[in-house]
């Protein structure tokens, strides 16, 4: 899917929605897409955005001629996501300050990265949203290096190809697939608005157990 006609159609809709509606949305469709583990590492804006992959290795005899991310973030849109696929590791850092200032800079809206990162103190500055399992303070230099660049990576138990969709909030992050984002979307629609009603029954002085009946919470996610 193209930017234009993302940004056109989607992105204010997956705005309004948290990552939990999308999650409870997977769920009724019987698709995976939440990753679990993976938090913002400070106080960051809600992300949604196509995704940019790029997959981590090892370092060792066969040498990258590049800096590890600089190919993607050359790729990317402005308001696609950089998703990095480091295996969950949390001893090595694979993103840091000059990475997320060239994102910025191109007008990546956030990185998600399954494993470490670093520098969080500038990318605060920055307001750059970093989506991770941890920060260590190391250098990714002679321990790890980019094995390829928009190719298919795991983050957590999910597929992510490039161009999917990323969504990512305080909940953490989601990942969903451009063919069935209309029906994911209007799912996670349906399911907000239910929601939105019992709240106000509550709030209204509805009992618990009356609105528990009323709405069937338990069999929500039945399709």
């Amino acid at each position: 899917m193209d930017q234009s006609t993302f940004d056109l159609r989607y992105r204010g809709r997956l705005h309004r929605l948290s990552t939990t509606n999308l999650s409870d949305a997977l769920d009724i469709i019987g698709s995976s897409g939440a990753v679990i583990g993976i938090r913002p590492m400070f106080e960051c804006a809600k992300v949604v955005g196509r995704a940019v992959t790029i997959k981590i290795t090892a370092a060792g005899p066969v040498r990258s001629s590049r800096h590890l991310g600089v190919e993607a973030i050359a790729a990317a849109e402005p308001g696609d996501i950089i998703v990095i696929d480091n295996h969950g590791d949390v001893r090595n850092n694979c993103w840091g300050e000059v990475l997320s200032c060239a994102a910025k800079v191109k007008g990546v809206s956030a990185v998600v990265v399954d494993g470490a990162v670093r520098d969080l103190d500038i990318c605060q500055e920055m307001a750059f949203p970093v989506y991770a399992r941890g920060a260590v303070p190391i250098t990714a230099r002679g321990r790890i290096t980019q094995e390829a660049y928009n190719c298919l990576v795991r983050i957590g138990d999910v597929q992510v190809r490039p161009g999917d969709i990323i969504v990512a909030d305080v909940n953490g992050v989601v990942v969903i697939g451009s063919e069935k984002l209309d029906e994911v979307i209007e799912q996670a629609e349906a399911l907000m608005d239910k929601e939105e009603r019992m709240k106000a029954d509550l709030l209204a002085g509805m009992d618990v157990l009356a609105v528990d009946a009323k709405y069937n919470y338990e069999g929500m996610l039945k399709k």
